[in-house]
């Protein structure tokens, strides 16, 4: 009988915080959290329509310093403490850099890398109380190029760094700070993304293990990251990828060697 990632780590009693945790890869990261014994809270701009049983929603744009402030302040009045942080909120259209305005650059920005900075910066003391855990949700974007999505993939590659800068700041707190490199994942707004199924399936041929991400791989690796099974693994980049994207001049190779 194959056997489930929360049924072998278990995570009683911890505090957690899912940033953008009311849909997509968020929420599924909620929930295995939640299934793994945390206390798990999630946050948006809006309230979800439908949110499972058992997570608390509080209100709280990640951009807004004041905001964030409040969000994490509110959680371990609540529960006595954090023991997670889990930056997950991000996403951006895809706008070309000559076309893209001052004011959507500071929005992508701010929702990709400030929200991330300004959640770490308070939640430094309740981390440090209980020597916890920051797992940033990262891209492939950060870490090649982003055509379409440039400032994107630059707040992305600046999550990355932070990620890595971090764990040698915080180390001797006892705080560990990871971050995931998740590669082409379907939700459901896949199609927005990456066309409809039949591009999608073609995406998913492409890829080493013949298939996208899922929300239970980028799940599953969190739950690792946050367990004592990788109590020294900190500043890491752990790939989610599912081996990577294959070069494309290897397809624009005519003959070969």
């Amino acid at each position: 009988m194959a056997l489930s990632a929360e049924s072998i780590i278990r995570l009683p009693g911890q505090v957690a915080v899912v940033t953008g945790g009311t849909r997509g890869l968020g929420l599924v990261i909620a929930q295995r959290l939640q299934e793994a014994g945390c206390a798990v809270t999630v946050c948006g701009r809006k309230a979800p329509d439908n949110l499972p049983k058992g997570l608390d929603f509080l209100k709280s744009d990640v951009r807004d310093p004041d905001q964030s402030k409040a969000l994490i302040d509110a959680v371990a009045a609540k529960h006595g403490g954090l023991d997670l942080l889990i930056n997950n909120a991000g996403g951006s259209p895809e706008a070309m850099l000559n076309e893209a305005s001052p004011r959507f650059v500071d929005a992508i920005m701010k929702l990709n890398l400030l929200g991330p900075i300004y959640l770490a910066q308070v939640a430094y003391p309740y981390l440090k109380a209980r020597k916890g855990n920051i797992i940033n949700i990262a891209s492939v974007s950060g870490a090649r190029p982003s055509p379409g999505t440039s400032v994107y993939g630059a707040a992305k590659a600046g999550l990355l760094n932070l990620t890595q800068s971090l764990a040698q700041e915080w180390g001797a707190d006892g705080i560990r700070v990871n971050a995931l490199i998740v590669g082409l994942a379907q939700t459901e707004t896949s199609s927005q993304t990456y066309g409809d199924a039949a591009a999608q399936a073609r995406i998913a041929a492409s890829l080493p293990l013949e298939r996208m991400a899922v929300g239970d791989d980028v799940a599953n690796a969190v739950l690792f990251l946050a367990s004592p099974l990788a109590n020294y693994v900190s500043g890491a980049r752990l790939q989610v990828d599912g081996g990577g994207e294959r070069p494309l001049f290897l397809d624009l190779v005519k003959g070969g060697a």
